[in-house]
């Protein structure tokens, strides 16, 4: 508050913390206005796509027509996001991780690094995929996978 014209990016966010992210930035008590996009010059976000508030999108980033990334969205390097993904408020998406066409990503959701995610696949909210996961099938809320192809490893909470 001591800075009233400053601009924040929350850039908060690990495996073990990705489902906290949303308290914490509503714990700043901050407008949303109040939140910038950074996109690394390397990165390339179709026109045709659309970005939240408190985006950052890393170095070599590449997300392709009609993507709807949510607020608050960070996604590591050379990430690809393909058409008409959905990625929901408050996810990390790892470095190297590809998005096919039509994925929905839900919120609070952590994919990690180089996860890939067929067509069509739902994430439901709160989700973590595993490192280097090929996940061919809708994965639950809350739920955790891994491996090739990607597994229930275990329930939120669980």
């Amino acid at each position: 508050m001591d800075f009233p014209g400053a601009h924040f990016v929350c850039m908060i966010g690990s495996e073990r913390s990705f489902r906290a992210r949303k308290a914490i930035i509503a714990g700043l008590g901050l407008q949303p206005k109040r939140f910038t996009n950074v996109t690394h010059r390397t990165a390339r976000l179709s026109r045709f796509s659309t970005t939240g508030v408190g985006v950052v999108l890393y170095h070599g980033v590449t997300v392709t027509a009609n993507a709807r990334i949510g607020d608050h969205v960070l996604i590591m390097p050379q990430a690809i996001v393909h058409h008409d993904v959905v990625i929901g408020d408050f996810s990390l998406i790892g470095a190297g991780v590809i998005l096919a066409g039509g994925v929905t990503v839900g919120e609070s959701c952590y994919i990690g690094s180089g996860a890939a995610v067929r067509n069509g696949v739902r994430i439901g909210d709160g989700a973590l995929v595993g490192m280097g996961a090929v996940v061919t099938r809708d994965v639950p809320p809350g739920s955790v996978v891994a491996g090739i192809p990607a597994r229930p490893l275990k329930q939120k909470g669980g």
